[in-house]
């Protein structure tokens, strides 16, 4: 994205976000709703209409990273402060007293933040990201016969803590962000609607909206919606809900691709500056035959990925491993969250990469040489493939299972990378007769090997040169 321009879709949706004091904002993934909402704040500050901080709730490594850092994206919004309330109760507390326009806090810790402030609420709007994280709301607003209202109801405890906190601190202003707000079924929308104008378009209470526009499955397992549901749905929220479509914006031919970067722990950088020092010293100060450099190189990769192997790739028997850190399986834990059930196919390199990725996603499956594997992907009942690129050979057709591929980790072989690519690829996409983007992810660790490695893959610079560039440039930094 141009760190100096917004879309025109960016426009709509900071439009909107303005125009329409409490509202959703569905919009594809990667089309930037974080800048608009940020853009859509600093106006209506500067217009005198929001005159408290903006509370942003998010997952956690979107909280404490990405909100923060998408400021330093766009020159408009130099002057806008971002605190996250995020670590100890201690460093909590001490990020209350910081001045800043908007504070982020991640769902974990919303309960904590609701009870400490009660009825002294500070904050003027509200922003959910990622709003399928209230789908489970089931409560309703009742009146006593004095007057009085209160919630009722069932529910997520986090959803049913934000619900009365918002009705009873009378926010103005509520802002829902969300890619996928409704990957299983019309029944998400409820909860999540009902923050927005408390039950007037979709019904007061779950019932009533299951009535009108769900029916049992064929199968007598879980609700449908009738025929008429998805057009009179989408009539009743269109004044409040923004969707917008990748394909309405985007050319179908081509992928949609983010990069999205993760920050090692100090210690861990550490360790990685290290390893990294040892392979530039040796390769600056000694010739060293191209088999150990790549050997060491595959060390930083092994490193960044999250997990070092233990000796070399001549000793006998099976290779041990140790872990590095878990960023990037936090990573692809929001991609899964933000796609919301859409399947996904998850490239990853080494076999530690794999051991850990199972571990992690006890649900996802390895691509292995069983076709039944590939027949359960393509029908959805494979939530996470894993695949690594030198087994995705020509011909093989994953298409019909999804349009979502990340790449945990990559290595040097552009071949073997497009080579996974195609598998879900655009034009696949479009031979199963699939109106809709493709996406790729990729999750690299921030001035570190991976992104030499995305250098040479864009056709730019040899293997080597590269290589010996980043390590040279890093290292002169530090």
């Amino acid at each position: 994205m141009d760190a100096r321009t917004l879309r025109p879709y960016q426009e709509l949706m900071i439009d909107h976000i303005i125009a329409t004091p409490k509202c959703a904002l569905y919009s594809f993934m990667g089309s930037g709703k974080t800048a608009a909402t940020l853009y859509a704040i600093d106006r209506l500050t500067l217009a005198g209409v929001l005159t408290k901080p903006t509370l942003v709730v998010a997952p956690l490594r979107v909280a404490r990273d990405v909100w923060p850092e998408e400021v330093k994206e766009w020159p408009d919004l130099a002057g806008m402060q971002i605190v996250p309330i995020l670590g100890t109760d201690a460093e909590r507390r001490a990020a209350l007293y910081k001045k800043a326009d908007v504070y982020t806090v991640n769902f974990e810790n919303l309960e904590w933040l609701i009870d400490l402030w009660k009825e002294h609420w500070p904050y003027g709007m509200i922003v959910i990201d990622e709003s399928t994280k209230l789908k489970s709301l089931r409560a309703s607003i009742r009146t006593n016969k004095d007057g009085t209202t209160y919630v009722t109801g069932q529910g997520g405890k986090r959803a049913k803590s934000l619900l009365k906190c918002v009705y009873h601190n009378r926010n103005d202003r509520f802002v829902e962000l969300s890619g996928t707000p409704s990957p299983n079924g019309i029944e998400n929308l409820w909860g999540q609607l009902f923050f927005v104008d408390y039950g007037k378009r979709l019904g007061r209470v779950f019932n009533a909206f299951q009535s009108r526009w769900l029916q049992r499955s064929f199968d007598g397992f879980g609700y449908e919606p009738l025929p008429h549901a998805q057009g009179e749905i989408q009539a009743a929220i269109k004044d409040v809900c923004l969707s917008l479509r990748s394909k309405d914006w985007f050319a179908l031919e081509e992928p949609i691709v983010r990069h999205i970067t993760v920050e090692l722990p100090p210690a861990v950088r550490k360790q990685y500056r290290e390893l990294e020092r040892a392979l530039y010293t040796e390769v600056q100060n000694h010739p060293i035959e191209a088999f150990n450099a790549g050997a060491k190189t595959a060390k930083l990769r092994q490193f960044c990925a999250g997990a070092v192997y233990l000796g070399t790739a001549e000793d006998a028997g099976p290779r041990k491993w140790v872990p590095t850190h878990d960023e990037k399986l936090k990573v692809l834990e929001e991609i899964v969250e933000e796609a919301a059930g859409a399947p996904i196919l998850v490239a990853y390199h080494f076999k530690s990469d794999l051991e850990r990725l199972k571990a992690h996603f006890p649900k996802g499956r390895e691509l292995d040489q069983k076709t039944q594997t590939i027949k359960d992907f393509n029908a959805g009942r494979i939530p996470i493939l894993f695949c690594h690129p030198a087994s995705a050979g020509h011909g093989l057709n994953l298409q019909n299972g999804s349009n979502i591929l990340v790449y945990f980790s990559c290595d040097f072989n552009a071949e073997t990378h497009w080579q996974v690519a195609e598998r879900i690829g655009p034009v696949r996409q479009a031979q199963a007769g699939l109106q809709r983007n493709v996406y790729h992810y990729y999750i690299t660790v921030k001035n570190s090997v991976d992104e030499d490695i995305l250098e040479n893959l864009e056709g730019k610079r040899a293997v080597q040169d590269v290589v010996m560039e980043g390590l040279r440039r890093r290292l002169t930094n530090t």
